[in-house]
């Protein structure tokens, strides 16, 4: 946060009650975070734990990606990470697929002519 130029100053934070796995824990508690930054008018919600105290360092942690994002355009380490998860389960189009398979089917003509001939034994 000392790199960006953040304050505790500039920041509005909430806690709020998170949804979703937790069970009656969660129902009960303002244990999910939500920050909001002044200067720039970003949003983040954190609620990936059940504790108020990592949650509040994950919603800072957050927040300093996406301004490092906003201020230098990098796309952070698990961004891209994310990107990368993304275009791998991205079904392949119906060109990719047949490319690949007429490959295969080339590779495996390939190997059946380096199988030994049966009448010659």
């Amino acid at each position: 946060m000392d790199k960006l130029n953040i304050s505790e100053a500039d920041l509005s934070e909430q806690f709020i009650r998170a949804s979703g796995k937790g069970g009656q824990k969660v129902n009960k508690t303002s244990s999910c975070v939500q920050l909001i930054h002044k200067p720039s008018g970003i949003e983040i919600k954190c609620k990936q734990s059940r504790l108020q105290g990592s949650n509040r360092y994950f919603a800072r942690r957050d927040l300093c990606d996406k301004l490092e994002e906003k201020i230098l355009g990098i796309k952070s380490k698990r961004r891209q990470e994310q990107e990368k998860v993304r275009r791998q389960k991205r079904r392949r189009s119906r060109r990719a697929k047949n490319k690949m398979l007429d490959a295969k089917t080339k590779h495996g003509e390939k190997k059946a002519l380096r199988r030994p001939i049966k009448g010659s034994e």
